[in-house]
């Protein structure tokens, strides 16, 4: 087991960039990502987050549980990611963004009634 200050390189922030990496959102594989082992210093905690990304779009959480280390490591290493433009993390809308529930509950019954 390797320890989380030593995957980070004793950092504890994910930068500027990966400062918007809540647990919901979205991170997916961008085209700028390298396709197989290269030489650009990813370490193997970056790589797997990569391979996870390349088979389908994950959230934050499920990629600290794909690769086994805490969240707030995940969200260091999506920084560095985000740096090299391998990965883009997209937020969830917000709430307040969402339809009230009353025009929602208003197109169903016209769904039904037809």
């Amino acid at each position: 087991m390797v320890r989380p200050y030593t995957v980070t390189a004793g950092r504890t922030s994910a930068g500027p960039r990966g400062a918007q990496c809540d647990l919901i959102a979205l991170v997916s594989l961008d085209s700028a990502a390298p396709d197989g082992p290269d030489d650009t210093g990813l370490g193997p905690e970056h790589r797997s987050i990569i391979e996870l990304c390349r088979a389908e779009t994950q959230t934050v959480a499920e990629l600290a549980a794909g690769i086994q280390v805490p969240v707030g490591v995940v969200r260091v290493l999506l920084g560095d990611l985000l740096e090299l433009g391998c990965v883009k993390v997209s937020s969830p809308v917000p709430p307040a963004r969402l339809p009230a529930e009353t025009i929602l509950r208003e197109v169903i019954d016209g769904l039904r009634a037809l």
